[in-house]
């Protein structure tokens, strides 16, 4: 990794050359957060890009800052440690729907409780993909999939629910094929102090290129508010924009009723994070003595 880098650019981000299928988000994923780094001026010995499994597990090979491949489910308690030890890092999760909602939910829970200070990046294509075709956490009712031969009996989890349900301090939706709107999205969710839930729509044309119609845009309501987060219009023109206040809890679940046609912030509010009242509780600690910490013990 380049330990200095004055003027960021995106050849500088670049580790690995990524390998996904083609046409798969992932790409325009890792050129929107390299995008992002350009932007904000974002040093690549500041930052660091934890993953769990899944085809989002690859990014952090794939960019040229510090990076944790974990293992399934995982990288909320990988991205704890860090957060806890290194407070002065810019701290990213890639993960999966699968690696969120199946086996990291019970992480993924107490990373959102505990408010954590990080970007958690929910890729959701409503498939397992890598693992060739498995029926996930969010996919539609009715696929058909290796597992579900007949069709997926369940309606899928919300994932904006799940994340507002538990009181996350910063929730948002955005597209991977909406380039403007994705990186101003995670713009907003490095710039809140907390645990920022971004759940992110994602093609995957090999496994499930019906999940989401990303030709068209009718389809979609984009959350207006005064944040700098706008809808894109650009790459969204018969796209509908609703007004709302991110500080409405109570506005934030009924628009969340309709995800996954909603992209923008539903909900954010300020709330103390485990990682710094840890530092506090560690410095008011009276510090004991070396030489006494074994009295009362008989050697």
């Amino acid at each position: 990794m380049t330990t200095e880098v004055k003027q960021v650019k995106m050849k500088d981000l670049k580790a690995l050359d990524p390998r996904w299928c083609t046409g798969c988000g992932d790409y325009t994923m890792l050129v929107g957060v390299r995008k992002l780094m350009v932007k904000d001026q974002m040093q690549p010995k500041d930052t660091v890009y934890v993953s769990g499994i899944g085809c989002s597990g690859r990014i952090p090979h794939y960019m040229n800052t510090y990076g944790f491949h974990t293992i399934h489910g995982r990288s909320v308690p990988i991205s704890t440690g860090v957060a806890l030890v290194r407070p002065d890092l810019n701290v990213f999760v890639a993960s999966g729907d699968g690696d969120s909602l199946s086996i990291g939910g019970n992480h993924l829970l107490h990373g959102i409780s505990k408010n954590i200070h990080c970007v958690y990046m929910m890729h959701d294509n409503q498939i397992y993909g890598l693992t060739k075709n498995q029926t996930s956490p969010t996919t539609r009712k009715g696929l058909v999939t290796a597992t579900s031969p007949g069709g997926s009996i369940m309606d899928p989890i919300n994932p904006i629910r799940f994340a507002l349900g538990l009181g996350a301090t910063f929730v948002a939706s955005t597209a991977e094929w909406l380039g403007q709107h994705f990186v101003d999205t995670i713009e907003a969710a490095k710039n809140h102090k907390g645990f920022s839930f971004v759940h992110v729509a994602q093609r995957c044309p090999k496994f499930n290129p019906a999940a989401w119609d990303f030709q068209n845009s009718d389809w979609i309501n984009f959350l207006d508010h005064e944040n700098g987060v706008a809808g894109d219009t650009k790459g969204a023109p018969d796209a509908k924009v609703v007004k709302h206040d991110p500080s409405d809890l109570e506005g934030a679940f009924s628009h969340s009723e309709n995800v996954p046609n909603v992209f923008g912030i539903f909900y954010q509010k300020e709330k103390a994070s485990y990682d710094d009242l840890m530092r506090q509780a560690v410095e008011n600690t009276p510090k004991k003595d070396p030489s006494k910490l074994l009295d009362g013990f008989a050697l």
